[in-house]
Order: structure tokens, then C-alpha cells, then sequence
């Protein structure tokens, strides 16, 4: 098994030479299948085998998610079923939910100064990776924290970060990540509530106390009446169900909001929330918010 992780060690130094090696993997496995039933490919087995678990161990240190591809559609990537192994200092539970909160990230630092430090630090990304998607599904406004992930892994497989630094610097953004996900208690707001009260004050809107206490009295207001009277089974199928709704969000923005909203902040807050609603509930209790945390 030792020998093994030297492998996988070697092959992730950068993206590029993992998915060149999972890439050439995948075509022996081919070449090999092509074979069969062949006597021939007996002679084979053992090298085959030697490189398909070499790239089950690589790919279970990561979702099979492309960063670059979830900035272009995050909708459909955020929705798709990820696999990752992870470290055992959390508990999955049964629904694969990651709590960041529950890692000791001294004990992390001294496992990889102590371990095999790209094996290490692939599986912090691949840990922040799911998370990531998961909080970015849930709360839009999010998507700068994607960005900021983006980069740093572009940075890493440029060579203009050494794998020492780039691990630090996964170790602080799960940290970042953890306080995020903790917010909506120092808000005082359910998930789903912050989600609301985020695109309505975001980009960083200049709200005194006031003003911000009533911005997230409309986002439960607006949540309750949505959920009792109006998301009911197919709504988002019917036209007269979608007007109700959109007619619902104008109502209590116009009633809740700060006069600090003109018409034409006003008018784009009501199609985000509106755009929000229509992509998140999907009637009769029905949300992305139903198996959340």
C-alpha cells in the first residue's frame, strides 16, 4: 500500500499530469476490454489491474467536477451526483454532508508535514470542492468564493505557488468556508432565509442596523407567505401560479424594503428573487433546502 501512495503521489503533482495519466489509464483499460476474450490479454491483466487502481485511488481523492466547468454552467454541475474519499476526522453521515466545522486543521497541518504532501493537500481540495458546491447551490452570491478556489488552483498548476503555500492556503479558505456556513446563525437566519437577505443586500450595500433588520424581516416574511399560499404542486409549470408568485415578491418588497431601494434596484431585486425562487422550490415543501444542514 506504501508503494502504492508513492505512486499516486508522483502522478498528482500538477492537474495536467493527473489527467494525462487518468486519460492514458482509460485507454489501456480499452485496448484491454478490445482483447477479451482473447487468451492473449492474460498477459496483460496484471498491468491493467496495477493502473486502474492507481486511478480509482487519484480519482477518489477528488469529485469528478471541473472548476472550469461549473463557472460556465453551475446549475447543472451542482446538481450532479459527486463522489469523493475523504479524511476520516469527519463524519460523512448519510446524506455525504461535509461539516468543515468538525476539522481539526492543526491535526490536517501535521499530517501532511508527516505524510505524502500532494496526496494530502488533493484531498483537502476535494473536500473543499464538494463543499463549495454544495454552500454555491445553496446560496448564489457564494460564486465569489468559487472564483477565489478557481484561482488558487490555477495558481498551484502554474508553478506560481509551491505546494507548501498552496496547502496553507487551502487550510485558511476551509476555514473562510466554515465561517460562511456559520453566518446565517450570527445573522439569526435560517439557510434559506440568508440566502434571500444576500441578494437583496449584495453586492455590499451601505445599510445602517436599522435598515438591514428590516431587509431580513422581508426575507422571512416573504419566505412564509411564498411557502404557505403559493408554491404549490407544479407552480412553476402553470402561468397563473408563476404570476401569483412574481405578484407575491413585488407585494412584499414594496411593502418591507428601505426607501434606500430606487425603483430600478427595486425592480432587479424582485427578478433575482423571483429567479431564485423558480431555480430553488419546487412546491408542496419541496427545495434544495429540504436535506441542507
Amino acid at each position: 500500500m506504501r508503494l502504492l501512495g508513492n505512486a499516486v503521489e508522483a502522478l498528482i503533482v500538477n492537474d495536467e499530469a493527473k489527467t494525462q495519466y487518468l486519460a492514458l489509464a482509460n485507454t489501456v483499460t480499452r485496448l484491454y476490454k478490445a482483447i477479451l476474450p482473447d487468451d492473449a490479454a492474460n498477459r496483460f491483466t496484471p498491468h491493467r489491474a496495477l493502473f486502474t487502481v492507481l486511478a480509482e485511488k487519484i480519482r477518489s481523492l477528488t469529485p469528478p467536477a471541473d472548476i472550469a466547468e461549473v463557472m460556465g454552467a453551475v446549475e447543472t454541475l451542482l446538481d450532479a451526483s459527486i463522489a469523493a474519499e475523504g479524511y476520516e476526522i469527519y463524519d460523512l453521515g448519510e446524506e455525504h454532508r461535509i461539516d468543515l466545522s468538525q476539522i481539526d486543521f492543526e491535526a490536517l497541518k501535521e499530517q501532511f508535514a508527516q505524510g505524502q504532501k500532494r496526496t494530502e493537500a488533493e484531498k483537502l481540495r476535494g473536500i473543499i470542492q464538494r463543499k463549495l458546491h454544495s454552500m454555491v447551490r445553496l446560496n448564489k452570491t457564494r460564486m465569489d468564493y468559487l472564483e477565489q478556489f478557481q484561482k488558487m488552483i490555477e495558481e498551484y498548476n502554474q508553478g506560481s505557488a509551491q505546494l507548501e503555500f498552496h496547502f496553507i492556503r487551502l487550510v485558511e479558505f476551509a476555514q473562510e468556508l466554515t465561517t460562511e456556513e456559520q453566518r446565517h446563525m450570527a445573522e439569526n437566519l435560517a439557510e434559506e432565509e440568508l440566502a434571500v437577505f444576500d441578494l437583496l443586500t449584495k453586492p455590499e450595500m451601505d445599510l445602517s442596523e436599522q435598515e438591514k433588520t428590516q431587509v431580513k424581516q422581508v426575507a422571512r416574511e416573504l419566505l412564509q407567505t411564498l411557502k404557505r399560499e403559493k408554491l404549490v404542486l407544479d407552480w412553476r409549470k402553470r402561468q397563473q401560479t408563476r404570476a401569483q408568485v412574481k405578484v407575491t415578491i413585488e407585494e412584499t418588497l414594496d411593502r418591507g424594503l428601505p426607501v434606500t431601494y430606487d425603483q430600478a434596484l427595486f425592480t432587479r431585486k424582485c427578478e433575482l428573487i423571483y429567479q431564485h425562487v423558480y431555480d430553488s422550490y419546487f412546491g408542496q415543501g419541496r427545495s434544495i433546502y429540504g436535506n441542507a444542514a
